[in-house]
């Protein structure tokens, strides 16, 4: 193992180590609670940000692409706690819009059904990083705990493959998906388009473009999505620096994933300009109250309800951005992760009644 990547298990190690002290320790050491917009910072997240902010880790847009996405290849495992029991994982190739693509797929262990709701999954990372491999233990984690088939895509980066790359191979995903559920042990009439940050964002556009389909995503699941790259919101002014996310990183992303910021008013680059959201599937949106894109999370969470899409809204309002990879590490992440689940085990139980 290179000397780089065992640092990194080193400093990984130590800060889960550092994050599970006692809560009364932790409280001393991360100092007076931090407070905004009305809302109070968890204890454990903010000692996170202070070991974070001590450990010289260079943020992510003074990085090449390159090394950004070496980064959040590290480090996201060891945020995101021990591997679920699955029953299977098998990767292949599907034909995309632009060559091969590849998708893991994730059943549960124990199942007897024959066929299984999906959830289709996009990760995160800015549409310039994140991998199947940075986003496998969450993977297994949905999996085991929502009891559904996980089908993660590996979509096109930028800056190799600008917008509308990421797009198109999320609906060929989809439609591959769609056509072969049931060769795949998948109930084609449960497939949940899903993901986190940016992979929130292709999830919602990809639930917009093929609401005419045959069978269209029976629900939306986003974590924290991007809703509009105009990054205009108050909470941009607020959030936008010291928590994990910041505003220069978020404009860092964007210059390498749009050819123009004329791009920006496209809907499928920002969901929420979008004429008519009217016709898409249920929804559950959640966000966090520390993230510059909470209030364009709940714009749009706003703009669905208003458009007669059932949304269910829920903001995590101790949390920061990027808080569904830390499950290993921040007990307040994990208790969320723990409700997502159970709000779409909830919502798949009533489909169909």
């Amino acid at each position: 193992m290179p000397m780089k990547e065992i640092v990194r298990e080193l400093q990984g190690k130590a800060a889960n180590l550092a994050l599970r002290m006692p809560i009364s320790w932790v409280n001393i050491l991360a100092g007076p609670p931090v407070t905004i917009d009305g809302r109070t910072l968890d204890g454990r997240t903010q000692w996170f940000l202070k070991l974070l902010a001590r450990s010289g880790q260079p943020p992510m847009h003074h990085l090449s692409v390159a090394d950004a996405r070496a980064d959040i290849d590290a480090y996201l495992p060891l945020l995101s706690g021990r591997a679920a029991p699955v029953g299977e994982i098998v990767d292949r190739t599907i034909a995309g819009p632009g060559g091969r693509l590849r998708v893991r797929l994730y059943r549960p262990a124990g199942t007897v059904a024959r066929l299984l709701p999906a959830i289709l999954y996009f990760h995160g990372g800015g549409w310039v990083a994140g991998s199947l491999e940075a986003y496998d233990l969450i993977c297994r984690y949905v999996c085991a705990r929502a009891g559904c088939a996980v089908v993660a895509v590996d979509y096109r980066l930028a800056p190799e493959h600008k917008f509308p790359a990421a797009i198109d191979d999320a609906v060929a995903a989809f439609r591959w998906l769609s056509a072969g559920a049931v060769n795949l042990g998948i109930d084609p009439a449960r497939v949940v388009v899903a993901g986190d940050s940016a992979g929130a964002t292709i999830a919602t556009v990809l639930a917009r473009l093929v609401r005419d389909d045959a069978r269209p995503p029976c629900l939306q699941w986003l974590f924290y999505p991007a809703t509009d790259l105009g990054l205009d919101s108050a909470s941009y002014k607020s959030c936008g620096e010291g928590f994990m996310l910041t505003r220069a990183e978020v404009e860092w992303s964007r210059g390498h994933y749009l050819d123009s910021l004329d791009e920006v008013a496209d809907p499928r680059v920002s969901p929420l300009r979008a004429d008519d959201l009217a016709g898409m599937a249920p929804a559950l949106v959640y966000t966090a109250g520390f993230d510059p894109l909470r209030d364009e999370g709940k714009a749009y969470a706003d703009r669905l309800t208003a458009a007669g899409v059932k949304t269910i809204y829920r903001e995590f309002e101790s949390l920061i951005h990027g808080f569904v990879s830390m499950r290993g590490a921040l007990q307040a992440g994990a208790r969320a992760m723990d409700e997502m689940v159970a709000g779409l085990r909830h919502e798949l139980a009533q489909l169909g009644r």
